[in-house]
């Protein structure tokens, strides 16, 4: 395996935590919550519906 190989891995294997960790968390978000991170997130174009 070369370096760029493992560094590629590694970043996908961090990618996948944060994705965990995110979906996590966005579950326990009451619907007000929810409403404002969506609100927040189409607003930055990280949503594009």
């Amino acid at each position: 395996m070369g370096y760029m190989d493992k560094f590629t891995k590694s970043e996908d294997f961090r990618r996948e935590e944060l994705i965990r960790i995110i979906e996590h968390s966005v579950e326990h978000l009451t619907l007000q919550e929810l409403e404002a991170l969506y609100y927040d997130m189409t607003t930055k174009n990280f949503i594009n519906d």
